[in-house]
């Protein structure tokens, strides 16, 4: 279940942002994909500063409903594939988009992608967090381990 927020755009029909406050529900990278295909779409593709602004818009949307929402990140359709561990300066041209978009834009936090054997891509969405070097933890990408479940 989640929040489908509609509009008019030829591109992008759709978004549906779903959040779990309860952890036994929430998923890793591929259910999370799998769960999107099954709905008809795909993991999100953020192909503008203007895309990302009006996710976040929506996030803070959904944070003001007074849902109770809380720290959780959100899953976006950004991976790296491949065997083994990528440490090479190379490796952030490595992630790739889930439905073969092509588009460059990035909006990771500082110091990230970390790479190794962090290979998936959340959206950071920790309002209680401590901010770090980058800042509050709102929004920017971060790669993490393909298993965690967000």
């Amino acid at each position: 279940s989640g929040q489908k927020v509609c509009y008019g755009d030829f591109k992008h029909s759709c978004y549906k942002l779903a959040y779990f406050q309860d952890l036994s529900r929430r998923v890793g990278f591929q259910e999370a994909r799998q769960a999107c295909e099954i709905d008809g779409g795909a993991l999100l593709s953020l192909e503008s500063e203007a895309e990302q602004q009006l996710i976040e818009n929506m996030l803070q949307n959904l944070t003001k409903s007074g849902s109770g929402i809380s720290d959780g990140d959100f899953w976006i359709g950004l991976w790296r594939s491949g065997d083994g561990l990528a440490t090479s300066s190379a490796c952030p041209d490595l992630y790739q988009w889930a439905d073969g978009s092509i588009s460059a834009f990035r909006n990771w936090y500082t110091d990230e992608p970390s790479c190794g054997s962090e290979a998936c891509v959340v959206m950071y969405h920790q309002p209680t967090a401590n901010p770090g070097l980058g800042g509050p933890y709102l929004y920017q990408w971060n790669d993490d381990r393909c298993n965690m479940k967000h």
